[in-house]
C-alpha cells in the first residue's frame, strides 16, 4: 500500500516532515558536537553540555513526531 491508495492529511505530512528535520540535527549533533559555536551560540561556554542535551532532546523529539506520524499514517489506513 503506497501513498497514491491513503488520503494522508496535511498533519501527517507536517509531522514527517519535522521528525526528518529533527532526525538531520540529531545526526548533525551528535556527530559534530561544536555546530552551535559556529554560529555564533555558545550557552555552554565550550564545556559540551549545550549539545549533549541538544542530542537527548533532538532524539526524544524525532521519536515522538514520527511516532505521532505513524498514528495518522495508520488512521488513513482503508479500511478493508
Amino acid at each position: 500500500m503506497g501513498f497514491s491508495d491513503r488520503n494522508l492529511p496535511a498533519r501527517f505530512w507536517v509531522e514527517a516532515g519535522l521528525a526528518g528535520v529533527t532526525g538531520v540535527l540529531f545526526v548533525v549533533t551528535l556527530f559534530w558536537h561544536d555546530w552551535m559555536e559556529a554560529f555564533g551560540f555558545d550557552p555552554d561556554h565550550g564545556n559540551g553540555s549545550a549539545e549533549w542535551v541538544a542530542v537527548a532532546i533532538l532524539a526524544v523529539v524525532t521519536l515522538a513526531l514520527f511516532a505521532t506520524a505513524r498514528m495518522e499514517w495508520r488512521r488513513a489506513q482503508p479500511a478493508t
